[in-house]
C-alpha cells in the first residue's frame, strides 16, 4: 500500500494515545468495527510500541506509528510492525530514512518551505499540522494553491464539527482526529459509535 492508498481508506484516521497495553486490542477492535481501519498510534507513551504489535494482529486493521521524530523512532516503529509512519514535521534525515525503508510516510508540514523540502525528497502527501493553530482551512487553501500535486491530512484541532469543512476541500484526502479514540479505559460501544459517525463523513 502507498500512503495515498492508506489516506483514501477512510475519511478519518484516529490519532491514538495508549497509556495501558490492555487498552490496545479493544480499542482497535471497536475502531475497525466502526469503519475506521487505519490507526495511528502515537509514540508518546511507554505502551505505544507494544500497542502497535497488538493492534497489528486485529483483522482488518492498518496500524501505523505517529509522533515519529527521528531515525531511532522509525526503526523501533517498523520493528513493532508499523505499516505506515506519521511525523509531526519533516527533516531530511528522517525523510530519507523512511524512503530507504520503503514504508508509507506522512510527514507534517506547516508552511511552503516544509512542502518544498518534501517535494525535493519525492514526497507529495503530507500531514498539515497543527491544522487549526497553523491557520485552519484558509491557511491550507493558500498553501495548497502553488502545490497542485500535493495531498493533505489535516491533524490538530480537527473535530466532528469541522471535519466536513476540511474534507470538502479537494486536496484533503482524510483528516486525523483524536476525538474518535478517547484516552483511558475503553468503552467499546462508544468508540464504535464514534467511529461509525466519523466513517460516515466519507459520504
Amino acid at each position: 500500500m502507498t500512503i495515498a492508498d492508506i489516506m483514501q481508506t477512510a475519511p478519518v484516521i484516529p490519532v491514538i494515545v495508549v497509556d495501558e497495553v490492555d487498552h490496545a486490542k479493544p480499542l482497535a477492535d471497536a475502531l475497525v468495527a466502526g469503519g475506521l481501519p487505519v490507526l495511528e498510534v502515537t509514540l508518546r507513551t511507554e505502551a505505544a510500541l507494544d500497542a502497535i504489535r497488538i493492534m497489528s494482529e486485529v483483522e482488518g486493521a492498518i496500524v501505523g506509528a505517529g509522533t515519529v521524530t527521528n531515525q531511532q523512532d522509525l526503526a523501533n516503529a517498523i520493528d513493532a510492525g508499523s505499516q505506515f509512519i506519521v511525523s509531526p514535521g519533516l527533516t531530511e534525515p528522517l525523510g530519507k530514512a523512511a524512503i530507504r525503508e520503503n514504508i508509507p510516510f506522512l510527514p507534517g508540514i506547516a508552511n511552503a518551505g516544509d512542502i518544498m523540502r518534501g517535494l525535493d525528497l519525492g514526497l507529495t502527501h503530507f500531514k498539515f499540522f497543527p491544522a487549526m493553530a497553523a491557520g485552519g482551512l484558509p491557511a491550507l487553501k493558500a498553501l495548497a494553491a502553488p502545490f497542485g500535486q500535493c495531498r493533505f491530512c489535516p491533524t490538530g484541532g480537527v473535530s466532528l464539527a469541522n471535519a466536513p469543512d476540511w474534507l470538502g476541500f479537494d486536496p484533503v484526502l482524510c483528516v486525523g482526529g483524536s476525538w474518535v479514540a478517547p484516552r483511558g479505559p475503553v468503552d467499546s460501544a462508544e468508540v464504535e459509535r464514534l467511529a461509525r459517525e466519523a466513517a460516515a463523513l466519507g459520504g
